[in-house]
């Protein structure tokens, strides 16, 4: 069985996707700390032809809580983020369908971080018919206070995963040698980014997949989500 372990992020590019659609079974990070200068809770839309943040403001709280324990603000402005979203977007060829998926994300009705991020990985695949089972790390029965690598091997011997797929970014992370003394193949997913028409002269790459849901269709994004390479552990 193929497996996947990532942290959550919100609204990621089309490679965190491609990540979920290679594997049976996709374990989502709850009990990690929260890093304020990282991508859990912002990404980048295309904005004039060029690439803007936009984020889910959360609560102020200690450093060292975990992302399940922490809010989004009570000054979360959904609506405003909506408008930025289709002021970026109102004139992208798919459009609607994608402003419905994301007025129905932004939506949800949760405070916490991780569930409401946890929700919006779940619709997204819903809308994209991937299937891959989404598991949630606090929920899996191992020692929580294994870190990095050790910590990776055994969630997959708990859930039965004998080849772990990660993103090329863990490349340094990982040891073949260590993950095959548990009969576990290691590989990593090259994802390729292939332009798409954006309205504009230049192509902006890695950009949140809700840019590739407002200019492509649904079959169209699917397709791309075939658009990667698998690399042995071995080779790197």
């Amino acid at each position: 069985m193929k497996g996947a372990i990532m942290q959550p992020y919100f609204l990621p590019y089309i490679g965190y996707f491609q990540l979920i659609s290679a594997v049976d079974v996709f374990v989502i990070y709850d009990n990690i700390k929260y890093t304020k200068k990282g991508w859990i809770n912002r990404n980048r839309m295309l904005s004039n032809g060029g690439d803007v943040l936009f984020s889910i403001p959360i609560k102020k709280d200690s450093d060292s809580l975990d992302v399940v324990q922490r809010k989004l603000s009570v000054d979360f402005d959904r609506a405003k983020l909506l408008n930025q979203l289709k002021g970026a977007y109102l004139k992208a060829s798919n459009f609607d369908s994608a402003y419905r998926l994301v007025e129905k994300i932004l939506h949800f009705d949760n405070d916490n971080l991780f569930f409401f991020i946890f929700n919006s990985v779940k619709e997204i695949c819903a809308y994209l018919d991937i299937e891959t089972d989404i598991k949630i790390s606090s929920e899996i029965g191992i020692n929580h206070r294994l870190k990095s690598q050790e910590k990776v091997i055994a969630i997959c011997k708990e859930i039965g995963v004998n080849c772990y797929i990660n993103s090329m970014g863990g490349v340094e992370l990982y040891s073949s040698s260590e993950f095959k003394k548990y009969d576990i193949e290691l590989n990593f997913l090259r994802t390729n980014i292939s332009p798409y028409p954006q309205g504009g002269v230049n192509f902006v790459s890695h950009l949140s997949i809700i840019d590739l849901l407002m200019h492509c269709d649904k079959e169209m994004v699917k397709s791309k989500l075939k658009d990667y390479s698998l690399v042995d552990a071995k080779l790197c």
